[in-house]
């Protein structure tokens, strides 16, 4: 993916300049920044980034700068790679499930916290997995899940424990000597507090029936971005909520807490810029990316709503809305948008649609599928 050095105004000033003609992920530092001071004053613990959702160089360099001492991280690769560029960062190998040869390079590395979420991958963890390096505690962290509540998808269908084995698990990891934790995830995009409370609630009955003491509460992540006009999330409201639900829960014996978000904190610090290809025969709207692309989840999570068009001048299409069937460059069927677009009924070939809050699951997803997928990221002041 090549990089725009300049930095541009907002998304018209590029596309005024420049007339790219293939798709661009404008990014700005700034916004990613401002979010992931927000999550540092509001989130009531140890705030880590979920590397998957947006490996890009520049997003982990910026939120270091912002403050961000912690990464989630899913593979050997994204293990080195927060290594290289914030040595001095903890990191979460909470992928619960992992080859031994995963295993022994996170050891390598000098990882110290682990999720889990099986009896087969604990006897993987006891089998190479000592209970301190350096001094420093070992922590395994029993993943658990419940039916999903107010989430785009639901995680639990491919990881988590049921919260009976989950206390089996737990008790097993505090007799064996490790820092016993506990984690979760509510489903990304999770837009309702009460998946969170639901949940805290849960890992106390957890402790309980393993007679444990978490040390550690990892919430996860499924914190929200602003994919809806008009209706921003109220991120706040789900750390309130969180801190209130744990001290209910937990009293003074409160496990500290920690959150990995990743949408949360990158999305909003991206729009998409596509260029219209064509309007078949005025209905049907073909862009110059699709879900093969940098658009690869919307199929998945559903449309982003905070779409603007602008003309090649970098001016607004102001003609009124209506719906629109959208597919990519491919030829591949597969790859149209889910349902209809909303777009001004004045749009034109070589217009613009920017597709607001599109940073999380869309660099790192991009594929040349037909030779399509040149993405160029460019830096940007902001989006207005």
């Amino acid at each position: 993916m090549r990089t725009q050095k300049t930095i541009w105004d907002n998304p018209a000033d590029l596309i005024r300049h420049l007339q790219p003609d293939h798709p661009v992920m404008a990014f700005a530092p700034t916004v990613l920044q401002d979010r992931a001071r927000q999550f540092l004053a509001g989130f009531p613990g140890l705030v880590t980034y979920a590397v998957k959702s947006n490996p890009d160089e520049a997003v982990i360099q910026n939120l270091v700068t912002a403050g961000i001492r912690g990464f989630d991280v899913a593979s050997p690769w994204e293990i080195d790679l927060i290594g290289r560029l914030a040595p001095r960062a903890a990191r979460h190998y909470h992928n619960p499930v992992r080859s031994r040869r995963e295993i022994a390079h996170g050891l390598r590395e000098g990882i110290l916290a682990w999720s889990v979420d099986s009896h087969s991958e604990l006897e993987k963890l006891f089998d190479q997995v000592p209970t301190a390096i350096d001094g420093q505690g070992v922590e395994i962290s029993p993943r658990f899940k419940l039916p999903v509540l107010g989430a785009a998808y639901d995680f639990g269908s491919k990881f988590g424990a049921t919260p009976d084995l989950a206390a089996d698990l737990l008790r097993r990891v505090a007799n064996r000597g490790y820092v016993a934790s506990l984690t979760f995830h509510p489903g990304t995009q999770c837009t309702d507090p009460v998946a969170w409370e639901s949940y805290i609630r849960m890992a106390r009955e957890i402790c309980d029936m393993a007679g444990v003491r978490a040390r550690r509460l990892n919430v996860g992540g499924g914190f929200p971005s602003h994919r809806v006009s008009g209706v921003a999330p109220d991120l706040d409201a789900i750390f309130t909520r969180i801190a209130e639900t744990v001290a209910e829960c937990f009293g003074p014996d409160a496990p500290a807490l920690v959150c990995e978000p990743g949408r949360g904190l990158c999305a909003d610090a991206h729009a998409l810029i596509a260029r219209v290809k064509a309007l078949r025969d005025g209905t049907d709207m073909f862009l110059n990316d699709g879900v093969y692309g940098g658009l690869t989840e919307l199929p998945v999570i559903g449309n982003l709503d905070r779409i603007e068009v602008l003309t090649p001048q970098g001016t607004p299409r102001t003609g009124e809305r209506t719906g629109r069937v959208v597919f990519g460059p491919t030829c591949d069927s597969v790859d149209r948008l889910p349902g209809e677009l909303s777009l001004p009924d004045d749009i034109a070939e070589d217009d613009y649609v920017v597709f607001h809050g599109a940073g999380a699951y869309s660099v790192v997803t991009n594929t040349r599928f037909n030779g399509f997928g040149a993405m160029t990221r460019a830096t940007v002041m902001g989006f207005d």
